[in-house]
């Protein structure tokens, strides 16, 4: 049995701001678990939109009117205005104040080493993957859902806490930083598609196609039987292309004019913002749209006489539905998807990181690995 020891070092958000608010401090006490936790030895942890969100205070909806929202070459990508001192009080993922100092990180690989009371001691020694969609903290249900690393600790540390049910053992021969890749970006993806009940029978349009969940949807769109159109920039083609796509058009063609009206089954949208109305415009009737992203704007367009003549359905997809991330465990242990990898930096290059996921200049993940010396 390992020793845990009393102290572990961690990466501490401070407050609301740049990433001068990330602190590497090397004296945080390792978690206390409750009853139905586990305490899990992080292997790796990767980066994603709710840690730079949830740091801008991006989810605050001050923060949406204020924001200056560019479309720019980065694909899905918080907008870059920084919060104002008047909209810590929704800023979190849930819409409560953050609680600071706060250890980010969502997307956890890692070993189990010590369990609670109540849980059944074969966890022991496991490698498990996080859920981050929170039903259950502090030996509680939850009124509402958390997500991990927003509304409690997360990842970026060498030790964390979660309750037992939202950590998934996982046989795989891949490695930590590869297993971290997954939790938040292929189970927000699979999700979506779960919500818009895609199939083999449909023909999918994908927006946002080179992020962590455009690419994630991609290939399990196609390891459902599904066609695929993706959507990203000219200089990013044969990279998606390579993922699964079947069709590739850039972020700024028209839509309409490129797939005709009435062309697609199902719209899975990380985007939003003024293209948004072509994405009701190119659905078949009885089509099915689902998001759970605005990144080149929150506020969009609707005309209702599209929505309702058509018979169209919207799905708004945040809370894991029921068995998502258990398939999607599924889905890595029969080799259904591969992760992508873009880099990989040590705990004390957090910084780093998060300004690089920014510029999206990649495809696939980074993911903070904790074996490289901090």
């Amino acid at each position: 049995m390992e020793t845990i020891p009393n102290n572990m070092s961690a990466v501490q958000l401070l407050g609301h701001g740049g990433v001068e608010k990330l602190v590497l401090n090397h004296q945080v006490p390792v978690p206390t678990i409750g009853a139905n936790d586990v305490l899990i030895k992080v292997g790796a942890a990767g980066v994603n939109n709710t840690d730079l969100n949830t740091r801008k205070a991006w989810y605050s909806k001050s923060y949406v009117e204020s924001a200056e929202v560019k479309n720019t070459e980065a694909e899905n990508i918080a907008p870059k205005s920084e919060p104002s001192a008047t909209n810590s009080s929704d800023a979190s993922w849930s819409g409560e104040a953050i609680e600071f100092p706060r250890i980010q990180g969502a997307d956890v690989c890692g070993i189990v080493v010590a369990v609670g009371e109540q849980v059944d001691k074969s966890l022991l020694g496991r490698r498990v993957l996080i859920e981050p969609c929170l039903q259950e903290a502090n030996d509680e249900a939850l009124a509402s859902p958390w997500y991990f690393g927003s509304e409690c600790d997360g990842g970026f540390a060498q030790y964390t806490k979660v309750a037992a049910k939202h950590a998934y053992p996982v046989s795989s021969e891949l490695s930590d930083v590869e297993l971290a890749s997954f939790p938040c970006s292929y189970s927000t993806a699979e999700n979506m598609l779960t919500r818009a009940n895609v199939s083999e029978r449909d023909l999918v349009l994908i927006s946002g196609a080179s992020g962590g969940v455009g690419s994630a949807a991609i290939q399990l769109a196609k390891a459902r039987g599904a066609k695929v159109i993706a959507i990203t920039s000219k200089s990013k083609f044969a990279e998606i292309t390579a993922i699964g796509a079947d069709v590739v058009l850039d972020r700024n063609d028209d839509l309409a004019k490129k797939l005709g009206q009435n062309s697609v089954d199902v719209v899975i949208d990380l985007v939003a913002g003024d293209q948004w109305p072509q994405f009701l415009q190119v659905l078949k009737p009885f089509g099915r749209y689902a998001t759970s992203g605005a990144i080149a704007g929150p506020i969009v367009e609707l005309d209702v006489r599209t929505l309702y003549l058509k018979d169209l359905s919207l799905f708004g997809c945040t809370i894991l539905a029921k068995d998502v991330f258990a398939n999607l465990i599924a889905r890595i242990e029969a080799k259904q998807i591969k992760p992508l990898i873009a880099n990989r930096f040590a705990l004390s290059e957090i910084a780093k990181a998060q300004q690089e996921f920014e510029l999206k200049k990649h495809i696939g993940k980074l993911v903070i690995d904790l074996s490289l010396k901090f």
